[in-house]
Formats: structure tokens, C-alpha cells, sequence
């Protein structure tokens, strides 16, 4: 096994144990430092048809307990452009709040254009989610996060720098409900297996009064 390969069986080993040693908690101190860990695959019906899915973890408490978690499914049509696919999915999540585990059942359609700016990969994902929760108020949120690839690899392992930002808009008072940044790398450890790890840094109108959220997340991603 080559160095290179070594390195990176490490850091896979790395991500699955930060999730599985998370363990459930109550009354969860959701502001500050964070740990985001996910997994997921890409399955590749035809040229034009992709199902994804992912499994996401959060922990608080400086990512010490777990507080949330999500199944997401989506179906992806490639066939329309190379710049253009179109998706629509089905998230379950499952928050505590406040010392209760509640659900939420969130069906989703996006729209992702993809380009480039000069060397720079540039994407922009539209996303139209119902949020039908539990002992809450259902509402339709606009999400839209544009993705920058840079053109550059760092260290033997090629490293793929990225930076994107999210912003989520509520439709029921139309108004801004939160903002999420991201920077990245992502990395394939082989050649159907890619990783990411980023920093997070989210700011919402959810949470008055809290400081805004810092995490280290951390995603595998299997290709079939």
C-alpha cells in the first residue's frame, strides 16, 4: 500500500469513528462548536439518472453529543444540459429541541446550474423545501448555495480547495432565516470513494441571542 493511500485509509478510519462514538443526549448545547459528520452514495442508473443518498450526524456540546440527524434520498436528471440538472428528494430529520427529540419530513426540489469563471468551477443550487414539522408551524424555505472549486491540488494527496456560501430564505414572512459559509477540500481516496473536510460557520435568525455556529464537518461519499 502506497504512502499516499495509507494517509488517506487514516483519515477515513477518523471520520467513521468521530460518528460513531457520538452518543444521544438531551438539552444539547447547540451553539458554539459543532462536529458534522456525514456518508452518502452516488448510484448512477444510466447517463442521465442519479439516485443519491445520505446519512448526516451533528453534535454539540463541542461535539461531544448528538442532537441531530437526517436521511436524505433524491432522484437527479443529467439529460437536459451539461450545465444543468434538476433533482427532487426527501429529507427525514429528527432535532432534539429542548430536551425532546422531534421529526420533520421536508420533500425537496432543486435546480443546479454549472459553469465556470475563468479556471474557477463555479455552481449555484436552487432548492425549494416544505418543512412539515412536528409541534410547529409548516412553511416553505428557499435555499441557495453557490459552490467555487479552485483550480489547484495541494499536498500528494490533491487536495481540491473549495469555498461556498448558503443562504435560506423563509416563504411564510419572506424574509432571511439564516446563512451558511463553507470552506473545504475534497479528496478522492480511491477512485469510487471522494472525501470532504470543511469548516462550517452558520448564523441564524432560529436562535436569538446564541453565538453562531463553528464546525469541523467531515462527509464520505461512495460512487457507483
Amino acid at each position: 500500500m502506497s504512502k499516499s493511500l495509507k494517509i488517506r485509509v487514516c483519515l477515513v478510519a477518523a471520520l467513521i469513528c468521530g460518528g460513531l462514538l457520538a452518543k444521544p443526549a438531551l438539552g444539547v448545547d447547540k451553539s458554539g462548536f459543532q462536529y458534522w459528520s456525514a456518508a452518502g452514495f452516488n448510484f448512477d442508473l444510466d447517463k442521465e439518472w442519479t439516485v443519491t443518498f445520505e446519512e448526516q450526524f451533528r453534535l454539540g456540546d463541542e461535539g461531544g453529543n448528538l442532537y441531530y440527524h437526517h436521511s436524505d434520498i433524491s432522484l437527479v436528471y443529467k439529460g437536459f444540459a451539461d450545465w444543468l440538472d434538476v433533482g427532487a428528494g426527501f429529507r427525514k430529520a429528527y432535532e432534539d429541541r429542548d430536551g425532546t427529540w422531534r421529526q420533520e419530513n421536508r420533500p425537496h426540489i432543486s435546480v443546479t446550474l454549472k459553469g465556470k469563471l475563468g479556471d474557477i468551477a463555479v455552481s449555484t443550487r436552487s432548492r425549494f423545501e416544505y418543512r412539515h414539522r412536528e409541534q410547529k408551524e409548516d412553511v416553505w424555505r428557499y435555499r441557495n448555495k453557490v459552490t467555487f472549486k479552485l483550480p489547484c491540488e495541494l499536498t500528494e494527496l490533491k487536495l481540491k480547495p473549495y469555498l461556498a456560501d448558503e443562504v435560506f430564505i423563509n416563504f411564510n414572512d419572506e424574509e432571511y432565516a439564516g446563512n451558511r459559509f463553507y470552506s473545504g477540500v475534497a479528496f478522492n481516496i480511491t477512485k469510487n470513494v471522494k472525501a470532504d473536510i470543511y469548516y462550517l460557520w452558520q448564523s441564524s435568525r432560529a436562535t436569538p441571542g446564541r453565538d453562531d455556529i463553528h464546525a469541523l464537518g467531515t462527509k464520505l461519499t461512495f460512487r457507483f
